[in-house]
């Protein structure tokens, strides 16, 4: 839950600074639209104003154009001509900063959108870090595969079966200890249980050492400081404060599927549904008698 509202917390943020961001850029573009016309500019709008004023034409009359056919019969004048006609305008290019975006606006939007991209990028990673896993690692549920399947590659393995995905240990449990176990284990191990197959966590409950299977005790007996365990993960001995821990599991159609995001504590010491003792050497040898106290 602590997750969510980080992430809730995270996006609000995100949207707070994009609205930040724009209204920056609003304000950049409207500051920059101010006092654009230079004082040289004006100048120059005011001369070509004079120059088109001065370039008008004044056409000759009619009446005038008919006088001026007539002299020149006679060979007394010319066909009459305009007044004074002054040269066309120089082509004056408009001001730069009079239309589009100016460098400095553009800079300015560069700038700002380079800085909005990098803290959206950031927040994504945020978001992503902080999002929980879609599943298929440890930490999640997963689908271990069929129950007759698991108890094949059980028998396989000599009684052991391990599951690196989920650093979990697998053993088949004895339909005759459900009894027992009814009393002991809760419904989420019960799942299993009753399907014919022991889920356990591989780190040992005492220092948290991986506890590796023993093929010739059968048991499980772990190396850093000799606790031992029935193939069940219940304590046999050693300093370890209980059984092995479990997973909360479930079996729809015939499927086996561990919640390794929820890990249950061991059964208590002196917790034995299954009976199983010792069934050869222990694999640690002295370190159980000097460990197991």
């Amino acid at each position: 839950m602590s997750g969510f509202f980080i992430v809730l917390a995270v996006l609000v943020i995100c949207a707070l600074a994009a609205v930040a961001l724009m209204g920056a850029i609003r304000r950049r573009d409207v500051d920059s639209a101010t006092g654009t016309l230079t004082r040289e500019t004006r100048q120059r709008d005011r001369a070509a104003r004079k120059q088109e004023a001065a370039a008008v034409v004044t056409a000759p009359t009619g009446a005038e154009v008919e006088r001026s056919a007539a002299l020149e019969r006679v060979g007394g004048g010319t066909i009459a001509t305009t007044d004074d006609v002054s040269p066309p305008a120089v082509f004056v290019p408009p001001d730069p900063e009079t239309y589009g975006v100016t460098r400095r606006q553009f800079l300015n939007r560069g700038v700002i959108a380079a800085f909005g991209l990098g803290l959206t990028a950031f927040g994504v990673a945020i978001v992503g870090f902080l999002w929980p896993s879609g599943g298929g690692g440890f930490g999640s549920k997963i689908r271990v595969g069929s129950v007759a399947d698991l108890k094949a590659e059980i028998e396989k393995g000599n009684g052991f079966l391990y599951k690196p995905e989920g650093r979990m240990w697998l053993t088949n449990y004895p339909a005759a200890a459900m009894p027992k176990a009814e009393q002991v284990y809760s419904a989420p191990v019960l799942n299993s249980l009753k399907a014919g197959i022991a889920v356990m966590y591989q780190k040992c409950p005492h220092l948290g050492c991986r506890v590796p299977d023993c093929k010739s005790s059968q048991w499980f007996e772990c190396p850093c400081h000799g606790s031992q365990y029935n193939q069940a993960g219940e304590k046999k001995g050693g300093p370890a404060p209980r059984g092995m821990d479990r997973f909360a599991t479930e079996v729809n159609g015939g499927v086996l599927v561990v919640n390794t995001g929820q890990v249950i504590q061991g059964p208590p010491i002196g917790t034995n549904t299954t009976g199983q003792e010792a069934e050869g050497p222990n694999c640690i040898g002295a370190a159980s008698g000097g460990h197991s106290g």
